[in-house]
């Protein structure tokens, strides 16, 4: 049992720091709310409540709640672990701050996407793991993926048969439609778009880089901001995608 529980300790500290912090976040608020510690009535965006009431955790927290244990939970957990670490360390390895950008565009792309009508989400973790995804699935095009051991398909497709797997258990499709929308936006301003004119107008604030290096969040391998020293870092990575 002490082995078991050290294995896990260190797979856990061995994950990159951003995946491994957004998914601890929605792990343990789904906890507080299963315990009733939190109520999910103070967690849902609510744009009356945040510009009436003055609730800007809501611009936050919307993005930290799965839903309550089951095995949709389960899977967009597992979606977070697998797919987002995969991604922060295999294209964005020596590129925290890129990754941390493009959670962050993700986050706003998504708040501003619901504030129009018929569009309105009020839990956005979902749209946020269905981004990610959908930004894999770009890096990852021919990974074969099986389903549950029943369908084989290559990962491009993976975040449409999610989708279609929405629809046939009844869960709404506008949530992870917006997750695609907006990966493939953050996909095209940042790979395809540089590739074919050579300008990036989504890159990385200077701001953004400044977070990471003044909180040690990981490696920038073209960051133009030092950390303020030069001791070890915890999260190290090997390249980074050209035209950044």
């Amino acid at each position: 049992m002490q082995k078991t529980s050290k294995s896990e300790g260190k797979y856990y500290n061995s994950l990159p720091p951003v995946s491994k912090a957004y998914g601890t976040l929605c792990f343990f608020t789904t906890v507080l709310v299963q315990l009733q510690i939190l109520d999910p009535g103070l967690l849902y965006l609510s744009y009356p409540h945040v510009f009436k009431s003055f609730q800007i955790w809501r611009l936050f927290t919307s993005f930290f709640f799965l839903g309550k244990f089951s095995i949709n939970f389960g899977i967009r957990l597992l979606m977070i672990a697998r797919y987002g670490v995969q991604l922060e360390k295999g294209s964005f390895e020596k590129r925290t701050a890129d990754f941390l950008w493009m959670m962050i565009f993700g986050a706003i792309s998504l708040l501003v996407l619901s504030a129009i009508p018929y569009l309105e989400t009020y839990l956005l973790g979902i749209p946020m793991v269905s981004m990610l995804l959908y930004v894999w699935s770009r890096e990852y095009p021919n990974s074969q993926i099986s389903m549950y051991g029943l369908v084989q398909l290559r990962s491009f497709y993976l975040p449409w048969a999610m989708l279609g797997l929405d629809v046939i258990f009844g869960s709404p499709i506008l949530p992870g439609l917006l997750g695609i929308m907006v990966g493939h936006l953050y996909y095209f301003f940042t790979v395809l778009y540089p590739l074919a004119s050579g300008k990036n107008y989504l890159k990385t604030p200077m701001w953004v880089h400044k977070i990471v290096a003044r909180f040690r969040l990981g490696v920038q391998a073209n960051s133009p901001v030092r950390p303020a020293n030069t001791g070890p870092t915890a999260f190290r990575g090997r390249g980074y995608r050209l035209n950044q």
